[in-house]
């Protein structure tokens, strides 16, 4: 499968993904980068909540990681951490995935979260199991 960016199946309205406002801007096998807005997805301080950062890694390395698997395969987290290493009120985080490894089973990410100043807001790993897609 090539680098280049990779065209996944439309996401679900209504998900997740689309509560939390993220915004994917690119997804290949090897990386998958997208934005988050802080506003909407914070903690009762006021503070960017720790969950919608999780959130925002795991959606960014499960699409690098189903990129990775192909039309024929699946691709399910099995594994997150994230250290969160700055309190954020307002504006828009980007996360970066970047693989760590990818084999044929298993399939890890590790992700950057940075605020508009490119400042870090957290980093995280994902660990995806890559299976064979069932039919349907």
């Amino acid at each position: 499968m090539s680098d280049a960016d990779v065209a996944l199946p439309p996401l679900p309205a209504g998900g997740l993904i689309t509560r939390m406002g993220i915004s994917i801007t690119t997804v290949t096998p090897d990386t998958a980068v997208g934005t988050m807005p802080v506003e909407g997805n914070t903690q009762p301080y006021g503070l960017l909540h720790g969950g919608a950062s999780a959130v925002l890694a795991e959606t960014l390395g499960s699409l690098a990681a189903a990129a990775h698997a192909g039309p024929d395969g699946v691709a399910m987290g099995v594994d997150l951490n994230i250290t969160h290493v700055r309190g954020l009120r307002e504006g828009t985080v980007t996360g970066t995935a970047s693989a760590v490894h990818r084999g044929r089973t298993i399939a890890t990410y590790a992700v950057t979260i940075t605020d508009e100043s490119g400042s870090t807001v957290a980093v995280g790993r994902l660990t995806c199991a890559i299976r064979p897609r069932r039919a349907t």
